[in-house]
């Protein structure tokens, strides 16, 4: 991966999560609001917000997959300060296990394209 393509991920990935962690403690009038269940949204947003980093930082895979979870924990806890919102222990499960997934799509696809491309090089 070159560099400039490196940091245009990474400034996705961190723009995402600026996203993520507004909607999450903001003003609820400024959320958006999806046609699905509230879970639905949850999983939709940190699924991607997992991808992201993961695509962002693919040396670093393991440790951005623990940090993220961490922060996840933070960024739910935080809601307790926030008028009108709440900590869900749902929502952090939810939250974290499809940022994890997000993680294992980026590290399969991963796997595909190197093994593909490790197969057409013995060719």
């Amino acid at each position: 991966m070159t560099m400039s393509m490196t940091i245009i991920l990474r400034l996705f990935a961190w723009l995402l999560a600026a996203a993520v962690t507004f909607a999450t403690l903001g003003p609820a009038g400024y959320r958006p609001h999806a046609n699905i269940t509230h879970d639905g949204e949850h999983a939709l947003a940190f699924l991607l917000l997992g991808l992201a980093f993961a695509l962002a930082y693919p040396k670093q895979r393991m440790l951005a997959a623990g940090i993220s979870v961490v922060l996840i924990g933070i960024l739910e806890l935080l809601q307790l300060f926030v008028p009108g919102r709440h900590a869900r222990l749902e929502d952090f499960i939810v939250d974290a296990l499809t940022a994890l997934v997000g993680f294992a799509i980026a590290g399969a696809i991963g796997w595909l394209t190197r093994s593909h491309w490790h197969e057409r090089r013995v060719d």
